[in-house]
């Protein structure tokens, strides 16, 4: 029993000094290695960076107004040309052909609508006014005859038999006369339809003309103002189709960009901000202008929500040309004399931002306060002071009060 016991103190023992001695090496374990930056003093520039499309602000485009073939080209893509210049005709003996039937067609209504409105055609009114003319003359003539006979009559002077006969006689002139009447009304209210009908007709076929009139005159395409023949998708020969584009035109030394804003930044814009504008076709280059009209809806492109943004860019060299893709960097704030701090050494805990302070030894974390923002950086209102030393964060999970060392460049450590 007394060997048991002895025993069990033993073990006791040795897991003693065994705990002991693995909390002492782990006391020695090396730091870990992190890699650090400083805060420092900037002009900080807070702005939004997006894409757009390249488009000309007051663009002209030339349309096909009737199908056909291209007769003659005379400009070429790219050169400038100027208000009235020949630009291509098209082969518009179809429509002329068409527009002659028309003006033929439209000149015979016409000629009828000017007998609708004078009553009718003049031969035919002319013989209905002389049919009822007649007819209440012969009316008039059996009606006196019939009133002497009735007085004869009465003095037993004309018998009863020529009375009846008389009146007979008197009953059919009446009809007649009526149905005169009749035919001459008839021909009244058709004339008043006829009118009214080939008012219609004769400003459906005016309208006809001036269309195929237009048309024919679209068949010289000369340009409706001076600029650059940008787009001129038509050669010789080519068969053209009502609404294709035959050219487009447009003063390029000043384009617009349609920038694509992300609806969570849209709040940040306001008319007349810097707009810097690059594109990969020229690396290197860049175009300023201003934001002009602010989006006035969102909407989906793609897996984005976004705003239309247009801006106004100045393009003297005409190198940038319309329909382009484009990076777009709009300038929001600029303030001079700001702490600055990369974005990666700045981590977000709900509402609260806060930052590793390094001392040389351990880490410290320190809630900041920011201002401006951008891409890459904050601008730092409180918290921290200029030089301060920042760890970024890297594979190690940074803590407060960490034991860390700076991690070398691999150039150094060489």
């Amino acid at each position: 029993m007394r060997t048991l016991s002895r025993r069990v103190w033993l073990l006791l023992g040795f897991a003693v000094i065994l705990a002991v001695l693995l909390l002492y090496l782990n006391s020695r374990r090396p730091s870990a290695r992190v890699a650090v930056v400083q805060a420092s003093r900037e002009t900080f520039r807070s702005s939004i960076t997006s894409n757009g499309k390249v488009e000309p602000i007051v663009p002209y485009s030339l349309r096909a107004r009737f199908d056909g073939f291209v007769d003659r080209v005379i400009a070429a893509e790219g050169k400038n040309v100027r208000k009235g210049d020949l630009l291509l005709t098209l082969d518009a003996r179809a429509i002329r052909a068409q527009l002659d039937q028309a003006r033929a067609q439209l000149a015979a209504q016409q000629d009828d609508l000017r007998a609708a409105r004078a009553g009718g055609r003049a031969d035919q009114l002319a013989k209905l006014s002389a049919d009822l003319k007649s007819a209440e003359v012969e009316r008039n003539l059996i009606q006196r005859q019939q009133e002497t006979l009735t007085k004869l009559a009465a003095q037993n002077a004309a018998t009863t038999e020529e009375l009846e006969k008389n009146r007979a006689a008197l009953e059919r002139a009446e009809a007649s006369l009526e149905q005169a009447r009749k035919a001459k009304q008839e021909f009244e209210h058709q004339a008043s339809f006829d009118r009214d009908r080939l008012d219609m007709l004769v400003d459906h076929s005016k309208a006809v003309v001036d269309d195929l009139q237009a048309k024919v005159d679209s068949a010289r395409v000369l340009a409706p103002a001076s600029g650059t023949l940008y787009s001129f998708p038509v050669h010789t020969g080519d068969f053209v189709h009502t609404g294709d584009l035959l050219a487009a035109i447009a003063d390029l030394k000043e384009l617009r960009v349609r920038a694509y804003i992300d609806e969570p930044e849209l709040g940040q814009l306001k008319p007349g901000q810097t707009v810097v504008v690059t594109w990969d076709a020229l690396p290197g280059r860049t175009w300023t202008g201003k934001t002009e009209t602010l989006p006035r809806q969102v909407v989906a492109l793609g897996t984005r929500n976004v705003g239309e943004l247009l801006c106004t860019i100045a393009n003297q060299s005409m190198e940038l040309i319309p329909n382009t893709t484009v990076d777009v960097r709009i300038e929001i704030n600029e303030r001079a004399d700001a702490l600055v701090v990369p974005r990666g050494a700045v981590q977000i805990d709900g509402l609260h931002r806060y930052v590793y302070r390094f001392d040389g030894r351990r880490l410290h974390r320190t809630e900041i306060r920011v201002g401006l923002s951008n891409a890459t950086q904050f601008e730092v209102l409180s918290g921290i002071d200029s030089g301060d030393t920042l760890a970024l964060p890297g594979d190690t999970t940074l803590r407060d009060n960490m034991a860390v060392r700076l991690a070398i460049p691999e150039s150094e450590s060489e």
